[in-house]
């Protein structure tokens, strides 16, 4: 019995680097976003020929349909950066786990960003919110890349209690 917890432990010790690496490259993708560094982004995410499925890369933000493919996915951040005079990502709740070439990152997006203040002094388009999000990497040549974004939006009370209203 002993064996087989120490047998554990080496496992676990020995996918230590794979989990810093992929939390690296996790923490260089929000990064680069709050530096609206569209290179650095598209670096991230795999490449041509990295990708051995048919779509390639796929990327879910809330609220926007499904986006397959790295030309879908770029446009997508590019139109976020465009339209953001600044953003930043406190991430908590990090978890990683990887199996094989395979590594999955889940995080909470604590997310404050804004562009021009409309009338009023009311707050411009993208103001923040908090995204459970799920990021999906794959081991390449080139060390750990993206291959999978999916955010989801944290419900508040308040939405919780919309939803209650329409159940009756």
């Amino acid at each position: 019995m002993a064996e087989a917890a120490s047998g554990g432990n080496d496992r676990a010790a020995a996918l230590e680097p794979d989990r810093e690496a992929v939390l690296a490259v996790n923490q260089a993708l929000y990064e680069a976003l709050e530096n609206g560094d569209l290179e650095a982004v598209e670096s991230i995410w795999l490449g041509p020929g990295e990708a051995d499925d048919k779509g390639g890369v796929v990327c879910v933000h809330p609220g926007w349909p499904a986006l397959v493919g790295r030309a879908q996915v770029t446009r997508s951040y590019m139109l976020i950066m465009a339209n953001t005079e600044y953003i930043q990502f406190f991430l908590t709740d990090v978890e990683a786990d990887v199996q094989g070439d395979v590594a999955l990152v889940t995080c909470t997006e604590n997310i404050l960003s804004g562009g021009e203040p409309e009338e009023e002094g009311e707050l411009g388009p993208l103001v923040g919110g908090k995204v459970v999000s799920t990021n999906l990497f794959r081991r390449t040549a080139g060390g750990w890349k993206l291959w999978s974004h999916h955010g989801s939006p944290v419900l508040t009370s308040g939405d919780d209690e919309d939803d209650e209203d329409d159940d009756e």
